[in-house]
C-alpha cells in the first residue's frame, strides 16, 4: 500500500519586471557619483525623478524654499566634499534654485541642481511655467544640459557628474522635461561618469616652489578651499613648519589650518585686520595654493604686490586677471603637491640656516602683531544690547573644537572672522557669494552631516528673515542647531555704505522690529531673547543642552557699525 502524495501548489509566474525608468537612472547615476542628500521643494513636473530618489538610496529632505534647499545642498558639498542635489520645478523653481546655484560655483562647491522643465511636445508653445533653462539659470551654474531623449541621459548624466567633480568643481544644472522622466530607460543604458585622475605637479615644479619660498626673506603661504577639499591641512602645516614659511587663510576659509599653529596669520578679507593685509603686501615671494584670487581675499587685487612672486597651484589655477602673473601657474591636486614637497626638503633639500632663522623671528612678530590685533574684546561698552566681540569670545570659550560654525552676510560677521577661533579644518561654513539667508539652511546641512556635533549660525536680522521659514525644516528634521541673530533692525552693511556716501539718506535700509524668539516657538523652536552680556553665557549652555533647534535673539546697538568701528558715548 502507497502513501497518497497531494499535487504540488501551481507556482504562480513571476511578476512583470517593470523597465528602469529615464528618472531611475538618474537617480542611481547620482548615488553613484556620491549624493547622499536631495533638497527640494516638490513640484509635478519632477516627479519621476522625485520618486526614485528614495529607492536609489537617496535621502530626500523637504524644504520651504528652493533657497534654502540649494544652500543646504551647497553647504554639505563644502563640508563634506562630496555633492548634493537640490530640485526645483520649471522656472519658478529653477529661479529659486539660483542664489545658491551661484553661491556653489563661487565655492566650488559640486552639486546638481536638477529642475522640472515642461513636456517636450509644449516646449516653444509657452507652456506653464516654461523657459530657456538651460541659457537662463544654467548661465550660473559650470555647466548645464538638457536631454532631448531616453538615449542622451545617460551621455549627459556622464558628462554632468564629470563637470560638477572634476577640474575646479562647480554647479552643473540639468533641465528635465516631465515626460522624460517616466519613460523607460534604454535597457544597454549606462553612464560612465569616471573621472580623469587629478593632475600633478613637475618634479621642476616642486622644486622651483621650494626654491622660491626657501630663498625668500619674507614668503608666505596664502591657502583656501582646496586644501580643505583635499584633507591635507596636516600636509600644509608640515610643509609650512619645514620652510618656516606662514600660513593665511583665503576669505571664508579661515579653518584651513588650526588657528592656534603659530604660523597662522590670519584670514585675508572683510573684517581682517590689517596686519593681514600688511603682511601679505610685505610679502617677497608667495604661494597661493588651493585658493581663488577673489576680489575680498585679494583686498581689491591689490596683492600680489607687482613686485612680489608667486606661484600658483590648483586643481584649475586659471587667469588672475589685473594682477601680476604668476612665475608658475601649476595645475595640481594641493595633497599631492605638499606631500611630494615636503618629501623633497626631508630627503634632498638643503635650507640656509640663517635665512630660516631670520624668518622665524620675523614669524614671532608678526605672529605677536596679529594676536593682538585680532582682539575682539577689548573695548569698554556698557551701552544697550551686547557686545558683538564679547559674543564670539564667548563662543570660543565654550564651544568644543570640533563645532561647525556657519555665517551669513553681514557687518555681524566680521568680529567672527577677526576673533574666532578655528581649531579643527572643516569647522567652519561661509559663501564667498556674500549671499544672505545662507547660515540657517547651511547649519541644518551641517546638523544632519554631523548630528552629534555643535552647529552655530550666526545671522543678522535681514538674513534671518530671508530663509527663517527653514526653522521648521530644521524642527522637523530634528536638526539640533543653535541660530544666533543679531538684530539691530536695519540692513546695517548697505546702511553703513550709504552713510559713507555723504547724502545722509537711509533709503530702503531700516526695518522694522520682528520677534524672532516668538517666530521660532511657533514653528516648534526655542526661542529666547538676550539683551545684555551678562545674559548670553547661560542662553547658550542652555541652548547646547536641548534636543531642538534653538533662537537666541540678540539685541544690537546700531552704534555698533563694523569691528572697526567702536560706539562712542553719546
Amino acid at each position: 500500500m502507497t502513501e497518497e502524495v497531494a499535487p504540488p501548489e501551481p507556482v504562480a509566474p513571476p511578476e512583470p519586471v517593470a523597465p528602469r525608468t529615464v528618472g531611475r537612472m538618474i537617480a542611481d547615476a547620482l548615488r553613484s557619483a556620491g549624493v547622499r542628500y536631495a533638497f527640494t521643494v516638490p513640484g509635478e513636473s519632477f516627479l519621476g525623478l522625485l520618486d526614485a530618489l528614495g529607492d536609489a538610496g537617496i535621502r530626500v529632505v523637504a524644504a520651504r524654499h528652493e533657497g534654502g534647499a540649494a544652500f543646504m545642498a551647497e553647504a554639505h558639498a563644502q563640508l563634506t566634499s562630496r555633492p548634493a542635489a537640490c530640485l526645483g520645478t520649471r522656472a519658478v523653481g529653477a529661479a529659486n534654485l539660483a542664489i545658491g546655484i551661484h553661491t556653489a560655483r563661487q565655492d566650488s562647491a559640486p552639486m546638481f541642481a536638477l529642475v522640472g522643465q515642461v513636456d517636450r511636445r509644449d516646449r516653444g508653445r509657452e507652456a506653464f511655467q516654461e523657459a530657456d533653462l538651460v541659457t537662463t539659470i544654467g548661465g550660473l551654474a559650470k555647466w548645464s544640459a538638457e536631454p532631448q531623449d531616453a538615449a542622451a541621459v545617460a551621455g549627459i548624466m556622464g558628462e554632468a557628474i564629470r563637470q560638477a567633480l572634476g577640474g575646479r568643481p562647480g554647479p552643473v544644472l540639468l533641465s528635465l522635461a516631465e515626460d522624460l522622466l517616466d519613460e523607460p530607460a534604454p535597457a544597454d543604458a549606462q553612464v560612465d561618469g569616471a573621472r580623469q585622475t587629478p593632475p600633478r605637479a613637475t618634479d621642476d615644479d616642486i622644486r622651483a616652489t621650494i626654491e622660491l619660498l626657501a630663498s625668500a626673506r619674507r614668503p608666505i603661504i596664502l591657502a583656501g578651499a582646496g586644501i580643505l577639499r583635499a584633507r591635507t591641512s596636516t600636509d600644509l602645516l608640515r610643509f609650512a613648519d619645514l620652510l618656516q614659511v606662514p600660513i593665511v587663510a583665503g576669505w571664508r576659509r579661515g579653518d584651513v589650518v588650526s588657528n592656534d599653529h603659530p604660523l597662522f596669520l590670519g584670514t585675508a578679507g572683510y573684517g581682517s585686520p590689517s596686519t593681514v593685509r600688511d603682511r601679505l603686501l610685505a610679502a617677497d615671494a608667495m604661494l597661493v595654493i588651493g585658493c581663488r584670487l577673489n576680489e575680498p581675499t585679494t583686498f581689491g587685487y591689490t596683492m600680489p604686490a607687482a613686485d612680489a612672486r608667486w606661484i600658483h597651484v590648483d586643481l584649475a589655477p586659471g587667469r588672475a586677471e589685473g594682477l601680476p602673473d604668476p612665475e608658475r601657474s601649476i595645475a595640481a591636486d594641493a595633497r599631492a603637491f605638499l606631500r611630494a614637497a615636503s618629501e623633497r626638503l626631508v630627503g634632498k633639500a638643503v635650507l640656509d640656516a640663517e635665512l630660516v632663522r631670520a624668518r622665524q623671528a620675523a614669524n614671532e612678530m608678526d605672529r605677536a602683531a596679529w594676536e593682538q590685533a585680532s582682539d575682539v574684546d577689548d573695548s569698554d561698552w556698557d551701552g544697550p544690547g551686547v557686545h558683538p566681540g564679547r559674543v564670539i569670545t564667548t563662543l570660543r570659550r565654550i564651544l568644543p573644537d570640533d563645532a561647525i560654525i556657519t555665517t551669513d552676510a553681514g557687518n555681524f560677521a566680521g568680529w567672527a572672522a577677526r576673533g574666532f577661533r578655528f581649531r579643527r579644518p572643516g569647522t567652519f561654513l561661509g559663501p564667498t557669494s556674500g549671499a544672505m539667508g545662507y547660515a540657517l539652511p547651511a547649519a541644518i546641512a551641517a546638523a544632519l552631516v554631523h548630528h552629534d556635533r555643535p552647529v552655530v549660525a550666526l545671522v543678522g536680522d535681514g538674513g534671518m528673515a530671508m530663509t527663517m521659514a527653514e526653522l521648521e525644516t530644521a524642527v522637523r528634521e530634528k536638526a539640533r542647531i543653535i541660530v544666533l541673530v543679531f538684530d539691530n533692525e536695519r540692513y546695517g552693511t548697505i546702511r553703513m555704505w550709504q552713510e559713507r556716501r555723504g547724502t545722509g539718506v537711509g533709503i530702503a535700509t531700516e526695518l522694522g522690529p520682528i520677534d524672532f524668539a516668538a517666530a521660532a516657538r511657533g514653528m516648534g523652536a526655542r526661542g529666547v531673547r538676550v539683551d545684555r552680556d551678562a545674559d548670553f553665557e547661560g542662553a547658550l549652555r542652555q541652548a547646547m543642552a536641548e534636543d531642538r533647534p534653538t533662537v537666541i535673539q540678540l539685541a544690537l546697538d546700531r552704534r555698533w557699525v563694523s569691528v572697526d568701528s567702536v560706539p562712542t558715548r553719546d
